[in-house]
């Protein structure tokens, strides 16, 4: 009988280690149908879970409540199971190297708890080569196995796309790989559990891996590009948004809008590609570029701010600026590698100490990664500069009576109003008088 099977016999369980915005939406997916193991080393966490609380807002606080998956922070656990699937953060250290001790840390735990018969699968984005050159040889040594022998490893790249409802898990193909045939097929067969989109089987580990890192720098790439023409358009006053919509009348034009491209998936992983190129003796020169480009965004948003309070005879060191939103992205609560960050420290050099909102981010996250302390909309008032940075869907349901009531009783010239995501018609602040920039 394969593995698969005994899975859905529930004679076999599945370990998933690390349950953040990847791992436990797989947890929940897997536990539905098979009996889960969900490890992570963070006692908070597992504490939160463990009393019915989804820390990401990625499944709701009813599903966990619901859920089977037995969440538990000892290790010793992972040797009930038979099927292990890696799903830890790999971040950048602040030389833009990547950051693989995640992966080793996980991959020690899981030696220390593997059983013969078992089959690994990482799913945190790697460059090339990590997962046969690095975490197998760790797996053999901490465990005292043979990989190909005792055990089998594979790789199947996490694409789940944090905050969004509609592209969920079960609806995104699956990309699947194995060490060889048995167990690309014994992969596949367990993914296809849960998969409603169905996989597709990757020849090669390394090939998993390249799709990973490459799909995600196609998307900076591109992004970039918007961002670099939105920065001369700025020069020669022309709204990039509607350039944008002139453009989509095309069939081929790609729909790619400028922004600030943060968080932990495509703000990261072009470096860890750009890491092995250079390290075989190739110099990146378009991802690099890219990733340059939309590295410095933060800082133009924050120079446009202050080009504006300069305009509007502000003084700048006294002005009161509203920063709306400090995730990475809307609706959702992660704040990691969120370039508004970037945006608040360009206003601290110019003596503006921003106050942020954002309903989705915690307050204790906030303070201890930023050092900033989040407000409630309703404490907001006497404002002479309001930036939306992220389009969370409490900020695009403001009337426009409640944003006006946020600005200093003065004339509507000199308000200003800087809108980085084009959330708002422009006609509104235009024909109210105020001054409107968008990125």
């Amino acid at each position: 009988m394969m593995l698969f099977e005994k899975l859905l016999n529930k004679e076999e369980k599945i370990a998933v280690i690390g349950m953040g915005y990847v791992g436990m939406p797989i947890a929940i997916s897997f536990a539905r149908k098979v009996n889960v193991i969900g490890f992570d080393i963070s006692e908070e966490k597992i504490n939160l879970l463990n009393q019915g609380i989804d820390p990401t807002n990625e499944v709701g606080n009813d599903v966990i409540r619901n859920t089977k998956v037995e969440f538990t922070l000892d290790e010793q656990k992972i040797k009930e199971a038979k099927f292990h699937i890696v799903a830890v953060p790999t971040p950048i250290n602040l030389d833009k190297t990547p950051d693989l001790s995640p992966v080793i840390g996980a991959s020690e735990i899981i030696g220390r708890n593997l059983t013969k018969g078992s089959i690994v699968v990482y799913e945190s984005t790697v460059y090339p080569g990590v997962t046969e050159d690095i975490c197998i040889p760790i797996l053999e040594e901490v465990s005292g196995l043979k990989c190909g022998d005792d055990f089998k490893v594979g790789y199947s790249p996490e694409r789940i796309n944090p905050g969004d409802k509609v592209h969920t898990l079960e609806d995104i193909i699956k990309i699947v790989s194995g060490m060889d045939e048995d167990s690309l097929k014994e992969i596949a067969s367990v993914y296809e559990i849960v998969i409603e989109a169905g996989v597709h089987r990757a020849p090669t580990i390394k090939v998993a891996e390249a799709a990973k890192v490459i799909e995600n720098s196609q998307r900076d790439i591109n992004i970039a590009f918007m961002n670099e023409i939105a920065m001369v358009f700025d020069r020669m006053g022309i709204d990039t948004n509607e350039v944008v919509e002139a453009m989509n009348t095309k069939w081929n034009a790609l729909n790619f809008r400028p922004g600030l491209v943060g968080g932990h998936c495509i703000g990261v992983d072009p470096y860890y590609f750009v890491y092995q190129a250079e390290n075989l003796g190739y110099h990146s020169q378009i991802i690099l570029s890219g990733r340059k480009v939309n590295d410095g965004m933060g800082a133009f948003v924050a120079d446009s701010i202050i080009k504006k309070l300069v305009l509007a005879n502000k003084l700048v060191k006294q002005a009161k600026v509203v920063i709306f939103g400090l995730t990475f992205k809307e609706n959702c609560p992660d704040i990691r590698n969120s370039k508004v960050e970037d945006i608040i420290t360009r206003l601290r050099e110019y003596g503006i100490e921003p106050i942020i909102v954002d309903p989705w981010a915690s307050k204790e996250h906030a303070q201890h990664e930023y050092g900033v302390e989040l407000r409630d909309m309703t404490d907001i008032k006497d404002a002479d500069c309001l930036v939306f940075a992220v389009t969370h869907q409490e900020f695009k349901e403001l009337k426009w009576s409640e944003i006006e009531g946020m600005y200093a009783l003065e004339n509507n010239e000199n308000k200003i109003l800087v809108d980085v995501k084009g959330m708002f018609d422009k006609k509104q602040p235009e024909e109210s008088g105020y001054s409107y920039w968008r990125l």
